[in-house]
């Protein structure tokens, strides 16, 4: 059968936002958040000219915010440490539907709830869930965090020629669960997710173990990459990928596009100071004073805490150290974005000039730093906003690790011969 594409026009696609959005706004309401006269849009609405490429998107905001679907999507995920679904968003992107959800932070459970309404619910401590219990699935996600393990009891055992296993080295971890999951669940392919520094910690010694429960233990044929964010956005954020594929596929992560770094600056994704800024319906004038059209001055370093700071750097220059504040303008890429960053900003500082203090990066501006679209709601305060986001991963790098990993995904059957192998093993 031959498939016929069709081509859609910014300026359409911004006629068919327009129309949608009539379905649920007046022409008052609409004209408020694009920021132009009622007339306007009533002379889009009678096709007498048409609203301009770049309202699309904020077009788009007015939309009703979209229900999870329940259909069976083309493969099947769980969300293990969820945080806000950084993870998850990306899955979602390339057609998965996510069955489980397990995240122990109230506060995350309150923001990941707000953005995915799928019906079920969020389990808590993963430790207290039956592997059993939780639904078949293709694919396993998860942020774990990193932890140290003990390796005398292994020791002992080798010593004594008795054989151990992944319960054996890796009981009191969470990445033991991780673990115990997949050996029930035996699903297609799982994601993790963790810092740079998991193949150093511990001399090496951590994720020795881990790679060896995967494979040894396990059965996985593994894939493990770091990559920077900065690819993608422009932040500074090295985080380590591992890809298990229950048999083996031709995944290689070095067909992953990887655009070149610095090539996103931090403009994309500050608040616009000239009238373009989206008024969205779930952040009001939260962080942005649109009738100001700049960012609320509450974000501003205090006289003192910006006092703190400089001083602060300057007396770890004396000493030959690098610690410091991280001054950016919008042509600059940031350092990592940490769960601290609700402290005093200082990794992030956006430059005001030199007759204004610097000022940190808003929750939303924080959002759009990890790829979160504008639509992704934050109900919390802006302390735990600042935590989550911190935590959270960069949606970019997973959304292409996802495409890279769709075609296994989405593959009908296993290979005979490993399916009996597994079978009799």
């Amino acid at each position: 059968m031959n498939a016929t594409l069709t081509i859609v026009s910014d300026e359409d696609q911004s006629l068919t936002y327009l129309t949608e959005a009539r379905k649920h706004h007046t022409q008052a309401v609409i004209a408020k958040h694009l920021g132009v006269g009622v007339r306007t849009v009533s002379r889009w609405e009678a096709r007498q000219s048409r609203p301009p490429a770049y309202l699309s998107h904020a077009l788009q905001q007015l939309l009703p915010f979209p229900e999870t679907s329940t259909e069976a999507g083309s493969f099947d995920f769980i969300d293990l440490f969820a945080g806000i679904g950084g993870i998850r968003k990306a899955f979602e992107q390339i057609g998965g539907r996510c069955v489980f959800t397990s995240e122990w932070d109230s506060y995350a459970q309150k923001t990941y709830a707000e953005n995915y309404r799928d019906g079920h619910p969020i389990a808590g401590d993963i430790t207290q869930v039956d592997a059993e219990s939780i639904p078949d699935h293709d694919m396993l996600l998860a942020g774990f965090p990193c932890q140290p393990f003990s390796i005398a009891g292994v020791s002992k055992k080798n010593a004594l020629g008795k054989a151990h296993g992944f319960a054996c080295e890796t009981q009191g971890t969470l990445f033991f669960d991780v673990a115990r999951i997949i050996n029930t669940k035996r699903p297609r392919a799982f994601l993790l997710e963790n810092v740079k520094n998991l193949i150093s910690h511990d001399k090496g010694r951590t994720f020795d173990v881990i790679r060896r429960t995967l494979t040894e233990d396990l059965g996985y044929h593994i894939h493990y990459r770091v990559i920077d964010g900065a690819h993608f956005t422009p932040q500074h954020r090295e985080r380590i990928l591992i890809v298990g594929f229950r048999e083996p596929v031709a995944f290689d992560f070095d067909a992953l596009p990887m655009p070149p770094k610095g090539e996103h600056k931090l403009k994309e994704i500050l608040h616009r100071t000239d009238g373009t800024e989206p008024v969205l319906e779930w952040d009001e004038s939260r962080f942005f004073d649109h009738k100001k059209k700049r960012v609320l001055d509450k974000y501003t370093l205090t006289d003192n805490l910006w006092r703190y700071l400089q001083n602060y750097a300057e007396k770890h220059r004396a000493k030959g150290n690098g610690f410091g504040f991280g001054l950016v303008t919008p042509e600059s890429v940031t350092r990592t974005l940490s769960a601290r960053y609700y402290k005093d900003g200082s990794e992030i500082l956006i430059y005001q000039g030199k007759s204004k203090n610097p000022r940190r990066l808003t929750p939303r501006e924080c959002a759009r730093l990890m790829g979160f679209p504008d639509t992704f709601r934050i109900p919390v305060s802006d302390t735990r906003a600042y935590k989550q986001f911190g935590n959270s991963v960069v949606v970019d790098v997973m959304a292409h690790v996802a495409r890279l990993m769709q075609p296994m995904l989405e593959a009908d059957t296993l290979e005979p011969e490993l399916a009996l192998r597994f079978a009799t093993a």
